[in-house]
């Protein structure tokens, strides 16, 4: 029914219950704070992805700050640092761990995403160390002897210094950090040889040389329970050095690194922001040594 005044047609007010009012707002306010929550609750879950080796690091950081921030949910996986790379040119994880540094071409990637540089954060150093079976008689190698084992040169321990047997190689997959910075610092970015089994994170290269008497591979300095880290020398004659804290902050020890977590500039607020600061204060830094890894200098936290 429509009422009509000097020809102009006018909607008739319909009267509503004052009870269907109220009704009608608090709906209005319960869905209000259902959306707010769900906000916040995205606001106060951080995901994690990328480098193996950072993962027993990463997950620890989690843990602990979990359960100072009850409100605060942080998800951590591996995959290896193209892994995580990829991942955060995807949208699909806030933070990337990463054992090498970011590569231009994912750089370029980033920027083509999300418009900006993804932030470098280093979060701990590492020596990254070469393991040998406890029985083994070989007590070090040379940078280039161990860029002449790694790529199939030379094949038996005898031509180190060691028994008259054949040396098994175990490596990480090409995704891995750990794998292109090996690649790069020592085989001079030369192809690994044929030989090298690819196993799927650190632990499994411990898990394997720890039972192969023969067996050589690398990894972080945190996961060196099962095999013994050698001491490794610049060149012959030269004193081999071990991967200890010291020798790693001086940088005398040849294959040290740091650690790394990426960012897009856009997330780097709020509880993100609030959770790399503590990945690098004294707190955080306090559980890199707990774990196995060397804490960041002072200097090298901003």
């Amino acid at each position: 029914m429509r009422a009509s005044h000097f020809g102009t047609s006018v909607a008739p007010h319909i009267w509503e219950p004052a009870t269907n009012r109220m009704i009608r707002l608090t709906l209005s306010i319960a869905f209000g704070v259902v959306a707010l929550t769900a906000i916040a609750v995205r606001a106060d879950s951080i995901t994690a992805k990328g480098s193996d080796t950072l993962v027993i690091l990463a997950q620890k950081w989690a843990e602990v700050y979990m359960a100072e921030h009850p409100n605060t949910k942080i998800q951590v996986t591996g995959g290896g640092s193209g892994t995580g790379f990829a991942a955060l040119q995807n949208h699909t994880t806030d933070l990337c761990n990463a054992s090498r540094p970011i590569k231009s071409k994912e750089v370029l990637a980033c920027i083509k995403v999300f418009r900006k540089r993804p932030t470098e954060y280093k979060v701990a150093l590492d020596g990254l160390s070469v393991y040998v079976n406890e029985s083994n008689p070989v007590r070090s190698l040379t940078v280039a002897q161990l860029k002449d084992i790694f790529t199939g040169r030379t094949e038996n321990w005898k031509e180190v210094g060691g028994e008259d047997a054949p040396i098994v190689l175990y490596s990480r997959e090409n995704s891995s950090g750990t794998y292109e910075f090996f690649k790069q610092s020592i085989l001079d970015g030369a192809d690994y040889s044929a030989r090298a089994q690819t196993m799927p994170g650190t632990a499994a290269v411990l898990q394997a040389v720890g039972k192969d008497t023969n067996g050589i591979g690398y990894g972080g300095v945190a996961y060196g329970s099962g095999a013994r880290a050698l001491p490794v020398s610049k060149a012959a004659g030269l004193p081999a050095i071990a991967p200890t804290e010291e020798n790693v902050v001086n940088g005398s020890y040849p294959i040290w690194r740091y650690l790394y977590i990426y960012v897009n500039p856009a997330l780097d607020t709020g509880e993100i922001a609030h959770y790399l600061n503590w990945i690098r204060s004294d707190a955080g830094q306090d559980i890199v040594k707990n774990v196995g890894y060397f804490p960041l200098p002072k200097a090298s936290r901003n």
